[in-house]
């Protein structure tokens, strides 16, 4: 399955842009406060390894609070929500860690009140067509122009809320256009899909609750392969077509 990023830039073939994959798995839980996230009880309880290094000073306010290690996990707690957030990039899909330390924090919190889970993956995807080239995939290629198209004084930016029912839960799809910052400060138009699986806890009571939470844990990779393909097939398919011609001609 050919992804946009593995053809090459038409304009540069000493150029590859990679599309930037990002996973979060995040736990509702009623009445949690964002204050009980710590360096110091993730560390203590053993739901994050001891050796792991900070990447900067954690932040901790009854608003929010964040722990980021070097390794690239971010933990992220608000009102009734706690986040494990981690990048793809080059790793290894077998190497992460994110889900590890989402199911060890259940393991050692298993009598939080857990009311909803939610797979969120995201993938932004450069295009090289110009400034407006995210813009105008979202325009041209998933929307039909009509007179809504020619009014005002600019090209109107779009963007597109989608909702799946799937066998498994609910599919939330948000499509907007993106900015990339370049090492060399230009900025590369792209297009970001960012994605939803949410699953219902509430009809469930104690270790079930637990165990259809662990399950779900353990099931995140189907739902990012479901992700990838409805992006790719279904969205990318043709533009991944037209700029293969562009760089074959």
């Amino acid at each position: 399955m050919a992804s946009l990023s593995q053809v090459q830039n038409p304009t540069s073939a000493n150029q590859m842009l990679n599309d930037i994959e990002e996973l979060t798995i995040s736990l509702v839980i009623k009445n949690f406060n964002p204050n009980l996230l710590s360096y110091e009880l993730l560390t203590m309880s053993g739901i994050v390894p001891a050796d792991w290094e900070l990447a900067r000073q954690p932040v901790a306010s009854p608003r929010g609070s964040q722990v980021s290690f070097k390794n690239g996990v971010n933990i992220i707690a608000q009102p009734n929500t706690i986040s494990f957030v981690e990048g793809l990039g080059n790793k290894d899909i077998k190497s992460l860690e994110f889900a590890n330390i989402a199911q060890k924090y259940v393991s050692k919190m298993s009598n939080a009140e857990y009311q909803g889970i939610s797979i969120s993956p995201k993938i932004i995807v450069p295009f090289t067509q110009g400034e407006e080239g995210g813009k105008d995939f979202i325009n041209n290629t998933l929307l039909n122009q009509g007179a809504w198209f020619n009014f005002g004084n600019i090209i109107p930016q779009a963007s597109l809320n989608l909702f799946y029912q799937l066998d498994r839960s609910q599919l939330v799809l948000n499509i907007n256009p993106a900015k990339l910052q370049q090492p060399n400060e230009t900025t590369i138009s792209a297009v970001l899909f960012a994605g939803s699986f949410n699953y219902n806890l509430n009809d469930l009571i104690g270790d079930l609750r637990i165990k259809t939470l662990t399950n779900t844990i353990n099931s995140w990779q189907k739902d990012l392969d479901t992700f990838r393909e409805l992006i790719y097939q279904k969205f990318l398919q043709k533009a991944v077509s037209e700029k293969a011609s562009l760089f074959e001609s």
